[in-house]
């Protein structure tokens, strides 16, 4: 069976290479415009990434993260949402695999089985990096304007940090 899958993508790779052929296009000449195009693409996202990115480490770095979480907890205990996911609110719209890092360090401090773990887990998987997808998406498509797109998807992340909890809390307890 895993000589099956192992020649998938190559199966794949070869059909559209021979489907290319029988259409008279010329390969090579496709794969370099589409890599070029890429690199333009990457060019004009790249100074998004990086203010994102810059902005990010100095959050975590300088304890202003910190502040923030403490700030939001008395609302968390509010909305039913465990205080001790404050860091992952924070920091998952911003930042995967920041977020990914703060759910790791819940779930180690917490376990992976507890309410607090389990509602961790689940919040990193119903939720978005919103301000990398707009950096990223909307500089590949040159919009400037996101008006109404940071607040819709914000609303969106805080709808699935809600119902992630909510959910751990009646599938789980």
């Amino acid at each position: 069976m895993d000589f099956v899958f192992s020649l998938v993508v190559p199966a794949i790779l070869g059909s559209v290479a021979v489907f290319a052929l029988a259409r008279k296009v010329d390969v090579f000449d496709a794969l370099t415009t589409g890599a070029f195009d890429g690199l333009k693409v990457m060019m004009n996202i790249l100074p998004a990434l990086v203010a994102l990115l810059t902005g990010v480490y100095m959050l975590r770095a300088s304890g202003a993260l910190d502040a923030l979480t403490s700030l939001c907890r008395p609302f968390f205990s509010l909305l039913g949402i465990p205080p001790e996911t404050a860091a992952l609110f924070m920091i998952r719209p911003i930042s995967g695999s920041g977020a990914l890092a703060v759910g790791s360090e819940i779930i180690g401090r917490y376990g992976p089985d507890s309410l607090i773990g389990r509602t961790a887990a689940v919040m990193l998987g119903s939720t978005e990096t919103t301000f990398y997808i707009i950096a990223v998406y909307f500089g590949a498509a040159k919009i400037k304007k996101t008006r109404y797109a940071i607040p819709a998807a914000l609303c969106a992340d805080l709808a699935g940090f809600i119902m992630a909890s909510l959910s751990v809390r009646l599938f789980f307890k």
